[in-house]
């Protein structure tokens, strides 16, 4: 399924047919802010749980 939907995405992409949520054409650049989105929030879990790890093997340490 997850691949059909891709497939299609880059399908309209590839003819110029890509639309957004609001049927607005999505243009490279929000195509690129919405991937850094992600990334960023990806990022920032993996910092916070490497954090709490970190804390806990401290404290298991002393």
């Amino acid at each position: 399924m997850v691949d059909q939907t891709l497939f299609n995405w880059v399908k309209a992409k590839r003819e110029g047919n890509l639309k957004g949520a609001d049927s607005k054409p999505v243009t490279a650049e929000q195509m690129e802010i919405s991937r850094l989105r992600a990334e960023l929030a990806r990022v920032k879990m993996e910092r916070d749980i490497l954090g709490k790890a970190t804390a806990y093997f401290a404290r298991e340490s002393k």
